[in-house]
């Protein structure tokens, strides 16, 4: 294997997913806070075409008062996975690992200001790309740059619409769901 991506939330760092918190904290179903949301402009928030801001100001208008505009990172607290870090560390050593991961400005700011991203050689982020997953561009666009073929590829992450994406345009996929099953499958690969 020429390149290994990894997923960021689910598969190195827990307690990423806020949207429970949030709905907890305006007192909405997770069914409510999706209808408000809208499924274009949560996908135009993961890839940078709708800044959160924009998205707080949308979201506030239709549910009808006001939503803090740091909502977003008022419940965001990853926590490392330190065998998959661990894992990713011993990877770098010989091969090179990036990250590939559908995520918002302010949880890659807080990801970058902790340092959670200096594991890897690169981070490819939906945001900044324009790209997440799982769209075949988003794909695309990182062995594109990497100039790598996806047969020469090993990418992991834990939602299994975004491992399924990989393995159809030719990546060695795995869908993670703990770090010591991770570890065994990737002794194949070297």
């Amino acid at each position: 294997m020429r390149l290994f991506i990894f997923d960021v939330g689910g598969v190195i760092a827990e307690n990423t997913n806020v949207v429970l918190s949030i709905c907890d904290f305006l007192g909405l179903s997770k069914d409510e806070f999706l209808e408000l949301a809208e499924m274009e402009n949560l996908t135009a928030l993961q890839t940078g075409k709708l800044t959160a801001e924009e998205f707080v100001y949308m979201f506030s208008r239709k549910l009808g008062r006001p939503v803090p505009g740091n909502i977003w990172e008022m419940f965001f607290k990853p926590e490392p996975i330190k065998d998959t870090v661990e894992i990713i560390e011993q990877l770098r050593r010989k091969h090179r690992v990036i990250a590939g991961t559908n995520t918002i400005e302010p949880h890659f700011k807080i990801h970058k200001s902790r340092g959670d991203y200096d594991v890897f050689d690169k981070v490819y982020a939906s945001h900044i790309i324009g790209f997440a997953k799982p769209d075949r561009e988003f794909y695309c666009h990182i062995l594109e740059r990497e100039s790598c073929r996806p047969e020469e590829t090993f990418f992991t992450d834990d939602t299994a619409i975004n491992v399924d994406a990989a393995a159809r345009i030719g990546m060695n996929a795995f869908h993670f769901t703990e770090s010591s099953i991770l570890r065994e499958k990737l002794r194949e690969y070297l």
